[in-house]
C-alpha cells in the first residue's frame, strides 16, 4: 500500500527542511541529529512514580543504566530495553520516552541498558555489554525491586538485535532465564539480499544505504557478520528462546529479514507473534505521539509484555 498519508507528510517536512541522512555526516553530527529527531517526534516525556540512574562494573568498564519504576509496588517484572542507533548512534536519552510509556502501561520496571558504540567499541562489545547488564539486573534483582523469574528483553532497530542476541547468549550460558523478547524492527542478518532491502531506497527515509553504513562501522570484519550474536537469523538453532513479538514495517529495508527472524522462531516452537505495519517506516515505533500506527504498534508491544510477563489488565 502508498506510505501512510501520516508518514508522507512527516517525509514530505524532511524533504522541504533539507534533512540530510545521517551516513552524509560526521560521526558527532549524526548522533546529535540522531538525538534530536527522536525528541522531536517523541513528545513531551510521561512522569513515572521513579527515574533512577545508576552504574553497574561490566567486563568492559562501567555502564549506565536507567530504571524507571511505574509505582511502589516491590518484586514487579522488568523490561530491560536496549536503544536503537545502528549499534552507532544512540544513548538511554534516545529510549527515554519509549521506556518511560512502557513502564506506565504495561505496569513494569524497565531498565534502559547503555552499551559502548561502535566504532570506538566493534562487535561484539555491545552484545557483551548488554549480556552482562541482564545478568546484573537479574543477580540484583531484589535490591533493584525487581522478580527475576519475569525479565524480558526488547529493543528497536539495533537495539532489537542486541535484545535477540541476548537471548542467545543467555541459552549458552544457561542464563538468567528470559520471559520474553520484544523485538522492533531489528537487524537480522548482515549483508542481506532481500527484496525490501533492495527496495527501500529513499534518501529521505532509512534505506539500505544506512543499513551498509552502520554495519561498516559495526563489524571489525565482514566474516565476523556470520556470527549469529551479530545476525541471529544465522544461529543454526532457536529452540528454546524466549516468547518473542516482531514488529515490522512494511517501508523498511530491514523488514524481510525481520519477519524471516519470526518465521525461523515459530519454525523451531517459539511461541512468536509478527505484525507489519503497512504504510509505515522503520523509527515509527518511537514516533507514536505522531503516528497512529506507532501508537498501535505499542499498544501491541504493551499486551504482549503485559501477558508474558504475568500482569492482568
Amino acid at each position: 500500500m502508498p506510505l501512510d498519508p501520516q508518514a508522507q507528510q512527516w517525509r514530505e517536512r524532511r524533504i522541504a527542511d533539507q534533512v540530510r541522512p545521517l551516513y552524509t555526516l560526521t560521526l558527532a553530527e549524526a548522533r546529535a541529529a540522531d538525538l534530536a529527531e527522536i525528541r522531536a517526534g517523541g513528545g513531551d516525556p510521561e512522569p513515572v512514580h521513579e527515574v533512577l540512574d545508576l552504574r553497574l562494573p561490566a567486563s568492559g568498564g562501567e555502564l549506565p543504566l536507567r530504571l524507571y519504576r511505574p509505582s511502589g509496588q516491590a518484586e514487579l517484572p522488568a523490561l530491560v530495553y536496549f536503544f536503537g542507533g545502528g549499534w552507532t548512534l544512540g544513548q538511554i536519552d534516545t529510549c527515554d520516552g519509549i521506556c518511560r510509556t512502557l513502564a506506565n502501561a504495561v505496569g513494569c520496571v524497565v531498565i534502559a541498558a547503555g552499551y559502548r558504540l561502535a566504532p570506538e567499541h566493534k562487535f561484539p562489545s555491545a552484545v557483551q555489554d548488554c549480556y552482562d547488564a541482564v545478568s546484573w539486573i537479574a543477580e540484583h534483582a531484589g535490591e533493584l525491586g525487581v522478580d527475576p523469574s519475569r525479565l524480558a528483553v526488547g529493543g528497536d532497530s539495533a537495539g532489537g538485535n542486541l535484545a535477540a542476541a541476548v537471548t542467545l547468549l543467555a541459552r549458552q550460558q544457561a542464563g538468567p532465564p528470559l520471559a520474553a523478547q520484544l523485538l522492533v524492527y531489528p537487524n537480522t542478518c548482515f549483508d542481506a539480499d532481500t527484496p525490501s532491502m533492495r527496495q527501500n531506497d529513499d534518501p529521505s527515509m532509512f534505506n539500505r544505504r544506512s543499513v551498509d553504513w552502520y554495519w561498516e562501522h559495526y563489524l571489525p570484519s565482514a566474516a565476523e557478520g556470520k556470527n549469529p550474536l551479530a545476525s541471529p537469523l544465522l544461529a543454526s538453532d532457536h529452540a528454546g528462546l524466549p516468547a518473542a513479538l516482531v514488529i515490522t514495517a512494511e517501508y523498511d529495508p530491514l523488514r524481510d529479514e525481520a519477519e524471516e527472524y519470526a518465521s525461523r522462531l515459530r519454525a523451531a516452537g517459539v511461541p512468536t507473534e509478527l505484525s507489519r505495519y503497512d504504510g509505515m517506516m522503520h523509527g515509527f515505533f518511537l514516533m507514536y505521539p505522531l503516528l497512529k500506527s506507532g501508537r498501535r504498534a505499542v499498544d501491541q508491544a504493551v499486551d504482549f509484555l503485559r501477558a508474558r510477563l504475568g500482569l492482568s489488565r
